[in-house]
């Protein structure tokens, strides 16, 4: 991870871009990208989706919320070992295996 955000940094510093990259506008750009990824499945069937594509836009997502997760010095193993916890409180197995519905309907 820190190799990724180290040559992300790199990356924008060397084209003066930190004064755009405010926390913000970094949270909008993953919704863009996100979106920019959910066009590549438009009126398709989700194996019609160009992986090569997908793949692009999917590191624009990580890039950005990598960004954002920098920005407020989260450590992103901790955030998200710690989210996939929380999960497993809300989303016991026995009650949610194989099963499709939101914690509050199981």
């Amino acid at each position: 991870m820190n190799e990724i955000i180290e040559e992300l940094i790199k990356f924008r510093n060397e084209r003066d871009w930190e004064q755009f990259h405010n926390p913000k506008d970094l949270a909008l750009a993953i919704n863009v990208e996100a979106g920019e990824l959910l066009e590549l499945f438009l009126w398709k069937n989700s194996t019609e989706a160009n992986p090569d594509k997908v793949k692009e836009e999917l590191a624009d997502v990580f890039a950005f919320a990598f960004l954002l997760a920098d920005k407020y010095k989260f450590d992103i193993k901790e955030i998200v070992l710690e989210k996939i916890r929380k999960n497993g409180e809300k989303y016991p197995v026995d009650k949610s295996k194989g099963n499709a519905k939101k914690y509050n309907e199981l």
